[in-house]
């Protein structure tokens, strides 16, 4: 059963829903903003439980044992509705049809209607005016909890009228004892999905479980231990495997950012404990010993500036080759 305590990080918005709760003073509509795996839905989930509950023992979480957390947690609950769509924008008939019509009609058993519209980015010029009308004149046991990616995407009569919660990043300890604790990811595996995920919770969980991530995650370290090593062929090897993972070329690159920061961080520290990839800890320190403070710097600039080349559409192939060779020329100093 999700309830609040089982949400990795969010404490101020927690907090607040919580109170807002414990004192009756639910608003009408609120946004969840963050990123996509950010834990939007989570926590838009977790705040309807808790207003439906019938056994609120703290007055603010759900129990989970009642008929109505029953009913939630199978997604069957009669007053806890998400607003579905079939085409690639939520149109203005879904919201007519799905909250506007439907919004009139009582709560079947419990205090509220709660209406949830997640990917609201995705919402139409015309549906956010049709939700508007609703917003600004809800009855009164409605709740309509919008969750986008991108505020901007959202009128300015809509978000003057919502109570706005922007989700932040979970720490990264919180995040690895999460992922050992519930998915029993082993230590050295939670830590690094945990840094990759930059504090969100839904790409960690993606990353820590997923075999397509583990085998990039190989082919990087294969290139970049060897790296100073290889020939000029074998470096137009590697190009053709990182050409094969277009698609994923973002996640090699951060793979590989996260290297070269260990090789500085031993360095300057000779700290073990403060690297990432730990168990890698051999070739970590050779590279420490035999590059230059100036060289690893060089390298972690052009792995940072082929990201942004690539972002800018330029060619991939003479990206990542001109990347490689900046890497290469500045294996031993």
């Amino acid at each position: 059963m999700l309830d609040f305590k089982h949400i990795v990080g969010h404490e101020q918005i927690i907090q607040h829903l919580k109170e807002a709760i414990r004192s009756g003073k639910v608003s009408h509509a609120y946004i969840l903003s963050g990123e996509d795996g950010a834990g939007k839905n989570l926590l838009a989930d977790a705040f309807a439980r808790s207003l439906q509950c019938e056994d609120r023992k703290d007055l603010s979480d759900a129990c989970g044992l009642c008929r109505s957390c029953i009913q939630a947690a199978s997604k069957n609950h009669p007053d806890i509705i998400r607003v579905t769509h079939e085409k690639a924008s939520i149109g203005v008939d879904d919201i007519r049809i799905q909250i506007n019509s439907d919004i009139q009609v009582k709560p079947y058993s419990s205090p509220y209607k709660v209406y949830i519209i997640d990917e609201a980015e995705k919402l139409t010029e015309a549906a956010q005016n049709a939700l508007l009308k609703t917003i600004e004149e809800p009855p009164g046991y409605a709740v309509i909890i919008l969750l986008t990616n991108n505020l901007n995407a959202l009128l300015p009569t809509i978000l003057s009228r919502c109570i706005t919660l922007k989700l932040k990043a979970a720490d990264k300890e919180d995040i690895k004892q999460f992922l050992m604790s519930e998915y029993r990811i082993p230590d050295y595996q939670a830590e690094l999905s945990a840094v990759f995920a930059q504090g969100n919770v839904g790409k960690a969980v993606s990353f820590a479980s997923s075999d397509d991530f583990i085998e990039l995650k190989n082919d990087m370290l294969h290139l970049l231990k060897y790296i100073d090593e290889m020939e000029l062929y074998e470096i137009i090897d590697g190009l053709k495997r990182i050409s094969e993972k277009k698609n994923r070329i973002n996640d090699y690159l951060d793979l590989m950012l996260i290297w070269y920061r260990d090789v500085l961080m031993y360095k300057v520290t000779r700290d073990l404990n403060l690297l990432t990839y730990k168990d890698e800890y051999l070739d970590i320190s050779r590279q420490a010993n035999t590059k230059s403070y100036e060289g690893i710097e060089k390298i972690i600039a052009a792995i940072e500036k082929a990201k942004v080349r690539l972002n800018a559409n330029v060619n991939f192939d003479i990206t990542i080759e001109l990347m490689l060779f900046t890497i290469k020329e500045n294996s031993n100093g």
